[in-house]
């Protein structure tokens, strides 16, 4: 019974493969122990699904051929099934025990907190690396690979090397005062100054001559044929005609190029690889391009400019760089640059990959169309509030704590996956709660007139005293003046038969008077802000909704206010103090609830 499954079904499948499907001795294995313990836990149910998705966590190099690879899983998995309905779970189980008895034991997944080790990592040897293009300002989407960057490094002792890659002077052209600010930005989110920081542009040299290098050692050429010739060819796995030059000649094509006289478009240097690879985009692999047009820091003083899945090998190279943390989507530029990395003789660094993690409220945005949008005035510039940027949550009033924190706990999951903005807003509101002042502000305020009772021995000051934060944890009180016995209250409580004045006094309304009835709470009825009119100063709340801004008119508590300060207003949610005129009503920005 035990040693059947060996020589009937759990061995014979790699008999069935076709030729280009055939298995290492490892795979199978692994397949067939993937198999037997999905069994075991579904009861005889194995599913092809689960086996596959533990075989690609464990073997990710596989993660390309998992289409070949379901239906080796298959047979696996119908074998272990039948084993299990014919035999019984404790003939599947006794296998297991023979041959991998580990899996029958195996943990329930736990949700991780925080990041994992480093693979191969050695403690204060570790250089990371973000590499952002300059064409822009950082978002929140660049701040995920400067948190987990910046973190990984600190854990391991190591280093960050922030890196401009600038080499697309078309495309995506540097914006020169994205450089300085992306700089800043980093800071502001790690709370410290970056330990490298390099432009690729003041690189080009070093590029060029590593290109020059690859041509006169024969594992790089000059290729002159169109983008579609060349892709025909590809796509047959048919070798390009300039493949096959002489190394003389390509190095003839290339000073052509580096000085000039080729136009754009007229040729690239390709890395050689094998024209047998299954994925046809890293066969031959363009390295280098012609571009005529000036970079904005260097001019034209170049002509041929490195790709990006070349720049970047070369630069991670002579930087040291250990591990490459990077999106799955670019899982095709780790191939390409582990070829390019073999033909030098060289050893890849360790790769780490996420998922897309896509913020709900900001899905279409890209920093192009952001820079398209502001300059048609769609936006008013980086910092508009309806942007992702860094930039614009900065001048919200965001923490760099809470962005740090959100990007922390997902982690490195591979997983794509959608998040509200409220997630952040969360993180955000737990950690400025405790040190944010309250302020009363009402929203078209209506006035009414606080009145006694004709009897009774109920009696006010001028003054009130109202605590700076209800838990104290904001020392001190904010003294209003109620001298005149007009307040403000927004239309929906005035509505209301009973009403309590928060921090004051219960009160019935009565043909527009607000009569107070108790000092002391009475009963359970609804709580409202209020505002005494010599404490009132107009405002202005902006809100971003959407593409649009909405404008909330309202009156806000005049005390002890100033620019740039962080407040939570009474009932309606957090928001920064943009302005304070003269004369004029304050202007307010919407933080979040």
């Amino acid at each position: 019974m035990t040693t059947g499954i060996t020589k009937r079904g759990i061995g014979d499948p790699v008999n069935n493969m076709s030729e280009s499907g055939a298995w290492s001795e490892d795979v199978i294995q692994a397949v067939r122990k993937y198999a037997l313990q999905n069994s075991v836990e579904y009861n005889g149910q194995g599913k092809d699904g689960s086996v596959l998705g533990r075989l690609l966590s464990e073997m990710q190099e596989l993660r390309p051929r998992a289409r070949e690879l379901r239906e080796l899983v298959q047979l696996h998995v119908e074998e272990a099934n039948r084993i299990a309905s014919e035999e019984g779970l404790d003939a599947v189980r006794k296998i297991l025990e023979e041959s991998n008895p580990e899996a029958l034991h195996r943990e329930k997944q736990k949700k991780r907190v925080g990041l994992p080790d480093l693979p191969n990592s050695v403690m204060g040897e570790v250089t990371l690396r973000f590499a952002p293009n300059p064409n822009g300002p950082l978002t929140l989407g660049h701040s995920r690979g400067v948190v987990i960057n910046s973190e990984l490094a600190k854990i391991n002792g190591g280093r960050v090397v922030l890196r401009f890659d600038d080499t697309d002077t078309r495309v995506k052209p540097p914006d020169p005062s994205a450089y300085s600010q992306i700089e800043e930005e980093y800071e502001w989110i790690t709370g410290r100054k970056a330990d490298v920081v390099i432009r690729a542009s003041d690189r080009m040299p070093v590029y060029l001559e590593y290109a020059e290098n690859m041509i006169s050692e024969g594992f790089g050429y000059v290729c002159r044929c169109t983008a579609q010739e060349f892709k025909s060819l590809r796509d047959n796995k048919d070798e390009c005609p300039c493949r096959g030059n002489e190394v003389a000649s390509n190095l003839t094509y290339w000073n052509s190029m580096i000085s000039g006289e080729t136009p754009e478009g007229g040729a690239v240097v390709r890395v050689k690889t094998s024209l047998d690879l299954p994925n046809p985009a890293l066969r031959d692999w363009p390295a280098l391009r012609i571009q005529h047009t000036p970079h904005p820091l260097v001019g034209d003083l170049y002509k041929v400019w490195p790709l990006l899945d070349f720049q970047s090998a070369i630069e991670d190279r002579l930087q040291g760089v250990t591990h490459i943390v990077r999106g799955k989507d670019l899982m095709d530029s780790t191939r390409k640059q582990t070829l390019l990395y073999e033909h030098f003789g060289w050893e890849y660094p360790e790769t780490l990959y996420w998922g897309r993690v896509k913020v709900l409220e900001f899905g279409g945005f890209s920093t192009s169309g952001m820079k398209a949008n502001i300059s048609e005035g769609k936006f008013s510039g980086w910092d508009d509030p309806r942007l992702p940027t860094i930039s614009a949550l900065r001048k919200r009033g965001f923490s760099s704590d809470a962005i740090r924190e959100f990007w922390l706990e997902l982690g490195l999951t591979q997983k794509d996956i959608s998040v509200p903005m409220q997630s952040i807003e969360a993180k955000n509101s737990s950690i400025i709660d405790s040190m944010t002042e309250r302020r009363s502000f009402i929203r078209s305020p209506n006035e009414v007139r606080l009145g006694l009772p004709e009897k009774g021995d109920l009696h006010i000051g001028n003054s009130i005293s109202i605590p700076k934060h209800p838990d104290g944890t904001v020392t001190g009180d904010r003294t209003w003046l109620i001298g005149s016995r007009t307040i403000l209250l927004e239309k929906e409580d005035i509505d209301i038969a009973s009403i309590r004045l928060k921090g004051f006094a219960d009160v019935e309304m009565i043909d527009g008077l607000a009569k107070l009835s108790s000092i002391e709470r009475s009963d359970r009825r609804t709580i409202a802000h209020w505002l005494p009119i010599e404490m009132s100063r107009e405002a202005i709340l902006e809100v971003p909704s959407g593409n649009d801004i909405d404008i909330v008119m309202g009156a806000i508590e005049d005390f002890e206010l100033a620019e740039g300060m962080i407040i939570q207003l009474e009932r309606v949610g957090f928001a920064i103090i943009d302005d304070i005129p003269r004369d004029g009503a304050v202007v307010l920005r919407w933080l979040h609830r």
